[in-house]
């Protein structure tokens, strides 16, 4: 699992981490648009393309995931300084947050994305 999981949260490493609009870009310019740049929202719903959903609950350091099976799982921030990847140490199971997109990487299962 390790040799699977390492590179996935090196390319996570890569994603930008700041929620600043780029250049010539505004909020304001297209309220029409959701926008998908703002940080995680406290609780979250996520629809998941194996059909399952979950609901994130964004604890500032943590995050509280609880699947279609209704056991709730922590994960850690990953490394601590930072909102976006998160770690839950004794599976090593990990979730990394980009927009409105988690990336779900379990032990045993596929990674999969899931959608706000």
């Amino acid at each position: 699992m390790t040799l699977v999981l390492c590179p996935l949260l090196i390319a996570a490493a890569c994603v930008p981490q700041t929620n600043a609009p780029k250049a010539g870009t505004s909020a304001a310019a297209s309220p029409a648009v959701a926008d998908v740049t703002g940080p995680q929202p406290r609780t979250a719903t996520y629809n998941c393309a194996d059909g399952g959903r979950m609901t994130i609950q964004n604890l500032g350091s943590s995050l509280r995931v609880v699947g279609p099976d209704g056991i709730p799982e922590e994960f850690a921030a990953s490394p601590a300084n930072q909102s976006s990847r998160y770690q839950e140490p004794a599976t090593h199971d990990a979730v990394v947050i980009d927009g409105r997109e988690a990336l779900v990487m379990k032990r045993g299962s596929t990674p999969q994305t899931c959608t706000r």
